[in-house]
């Protein structure tokens, strides 16, 4: 009997090793993409199409693993574009979380922006890439919101899952603030603030935003709050059109052409993470803070990207 339970464990073990394995050889390793103060690292499934996409992952996750089981790695691949997947580390952050909320991390070229930005540059030159789009899940959905504000020239879209607006906090204290009850500021002056910073930017990225709206998280006032927020940046000043569905609900901010330049997907009975739907082809599978939902995040993402 000992021997029989030994020799399911090694091959249990065997299975998680192939697997594992099996996923992380769908990556290449990024090296020597300039200079790194916020000592990330990353990797990335190359092609050859003029898209490149940024995933950033949320706390204790590993980006590998979120970019196969959100479907992600799946869209990739069948749509052919380069998905880039910086990865934070425990010497960074106890618990892996990109440091959204520290000024030495979240100041334009410098520490964990500079680093993601020469990534992005890196990769975009090596793949020829010349569209580039940025998705991040909580935290890394808060650093992807840094990210658009710091360099929105060098975005298309971007898409943000339960994340903050910023900049809503610059330290830790203010962090924990701002996800329990939503920012402190006000749309129009989350608007002023970025303008100030960004006096000559005049067209700004594309924006999709998630939340569920039972995330006990990050509450989900800090979606609204962005999605108004980035309406303004949009120069949009008409109400939302809402189009409500059988467990989500979707508002579209719309510009002059009728093109959604900002949308807002809430999910009823949702909690905090990405949803996924892993009835639909490269839907996603669900595992921690990967919810089953009537809706598939990264596939919408995707189409509302016009990728596939």
């Amino acid at each position: 009997m000992r021997l029989l339970s030994k020799t399911l464990l090694i091959s249990l073990l065997a299975t998680f090793v192939f697997t594992s394995q099996a996923v992380l050889a769908k990556f290449t390793s990024l090296t020597n993409f300039g200079d790194n103060p916020g000592e990330l690292t990353a990797s990335y499934y190359p092609s050859k199409s003029d898209n490149l996409v940024v995933l950033l992952h949320g706390c204790v996750q590993n980006g590998e693993e979120l970019a196969e089981q959100s479907g992600f790695l799946g869209l990739a691949k069948s749509n052919n574009f380069t998905l880039l997947v910086p990865q934070q580390n425990e010497n960074n952050n106890i618990k892996t979380c990109f440091n959204w909320f520290s000024p030495q991390d979240i100041d334009k070229d410098q520490g964990e922006t500079l680093s993601l930005k020469n990534m992005i540059l890196h990769t975009k030159a090596e793949t020829k890439a010349e569209n580039v789009y940025i998705v991040g899940l909580s935290a890394g959905g808060a650093m992807a919101s840094v990210m658009l504000v710091n360099y929105p020239e060098l975005f298309e879209s971007g898409a943000i899952i339960a994340g903050v607006p910023f900049p809503c906090a610059n330290n830790l204290i203010k962090a924990i603030a701002c996800m329990r009850s939503g920012p402190s500021q006000t749309p129009t002056e989350l608007t002023d603030l970025v303008q100030k910073a960004n006096p000559k930017q005049q067209n700004w990225p594309t924006l999709t935003i998630w939340t569920g709206n039972e995330d006990k998280v990050v509450h989900p006032l800090n979606s609204h709050v962005l999605a108004q927020h980035w309406a303004i940046l949009n120069q949009i000043t008409s109400t939302p059109v809402v189009e409500r569905k059988q467990g989500y609900q979707i508002s579209k901010w719309l510009d002059q052409e009728n093109n959604a330049r900002v949308k807002l997907i809430e999910i009823e009975d949702m909690g905090h993470g990405i949803s996924v739907n892993p009835t639909a082809e490269n839907g996603g599978k669900e595992a921690a803070f990967i919810i089953k939902a009537p809706l598939a995040a990264a596939k919408s993402i995707v189409n509302y990207w016009k990728l596939n």
